[in-house]
């Protein structure tokens, strides 16, 4: 039996030998027409590529009337000996070399927009201090005013009190039923008619933070469930109070499923706060929207601050998987 590769090997794992589809002659053969065909449909041959491959085509049968046919069979080829290479490391490998072909395809897409890399990086420095900085200061702040917010939410659904339970569930009803978007102009502009003028990040602040308060309502509703009953009841016939019992005995043991989720929600609002740039707070959003008005370098700035956010998640992702990991093994402790 083959042995799983590290500790992060999958979860379910097949340990029974056998050959590998990417092996087989018929899977590479049936990839094979199914790209070519692909790419006959497509029109491939009206791209780029056909350029490429005209002195070629023409040295072929059919010349450049099938210029079409020999670039989609080509490319075909190409593809499916690729697959069957890769199909051939281990999982590792075979990760790393399709991100990286695929990053590498991603940057041969954005350089045929003939941008202007001395603009890009003489704009980075401040989207970087002002953008990101901004945008991770909110985020932050939303996510810990949420996590309280969904906490007591969480805490009101659960209760007998049929007051705490209706507002708890209107929040939930409204706040996941409303756009952000609309939230954001709801706040920003429907506050100052109360006679409070509210500033922009404040604004966006609170927006993000009932909104994302509301989704993880239920995900902090689901995490204080999934303790057993029978620990209540223990708890109380031993002579704790239903707080005591709540904070000692099970929130402790719901947080550890609790979190992992809420990461993967710190990690959406980071990008929607991209939404509050609509009410003129300087986050990255906001700044890639500006910064390229003047000399007409929208693209740029736009593909700049989608790798910053990328790069942003890869690390939030990085310290989740941390984390996660962590709570595994002081729950198998």
């Amino acid at each position: 039996m083959k042995r799983t590769e590290g500790k992060d090997a999958g979860m379910y794992h097949d340990h029974v030998r056998r050959d590998r589809l990417t092996n087989k002659a018929w899977f590479l053969g049936v990839l094979a027409l199914v790209l070519t065909a692909a790419g006959i449909a497509g029109g491939i041959g009206q791209t780029g590529l056909a350029a490429l491959v005209a002195p070629v085509a023409a040295a072929l049968p059919g010349g450049e009337a099938l210029t079409t046919v020999w670039v989609a069979l080509g490319l075909a080829l190409i593809l499916t000996l690729n697959v069957h290479l890769i199909g051939r490391l281990g999982r590792r490998l075979q990760v790393a070399a399709v991100w990286l072909e695929v990053f590498s395809l991603f940057l041969v897409f954005f350089h045929s927009f003939d941008l202007s890399y001395g603009f890009i990086l003489g704009k980075l420095p401040f989207l970087v201090t002002q953008g990101v900085a901004t945008t991770l200061y909110i985020s932050a702040i939303a996510i810990a005013i949420a996590f309280v917010l969904a906490m007591v939410g969480a805490i009101a659904r659960l209760s007998d009190n049929g007051f705490a339970i209706a507002i708890s569930s209107f929040y939930t009803s409204f706040f996941r039923g409303v756009p952000l978007l609309i939230q954001i102009y709801l706040i920003y502009l429907g506050i100052p008619q109360l006679g409070y003028v509210i500033g922009a990040i404040p604004a966006g602040v609170a927006a993000l933070s009932l909104c994302y308060g509301a989704y993880m309502t239920e995900i902090f509703r689901a995490g204080i469930m999934s303790i057993p009953k029978g620990q209540w009841e223990a708890a109380r016939a031993l002579g704790f109070g239903p707080m005591h019992t709540l904070v000692l005995i099970v929130l402790p043991q719901s947080l550890r499923l609790i979190i992992p989720p809420t990461g993967n929600q710190f990690i959406a609002m980071l990008k929607d706060s991209s939404l509050v740039s609509v009410i003129g707070v300087w986050e990255l959003m906001f700044l890639a929207r500006t910064q390229g008005r003047d000399e007409f370098r929208h693209l740029e700035m736009l593909i700049t601050a989608a790798a910053l956010y990328w790069l942003i998640s890869i690390v939030l992702e990085r310290l989740q998987a941390r984390l996660e990991s962590r709570l595994a093994r002081d729950n198998r402790h």
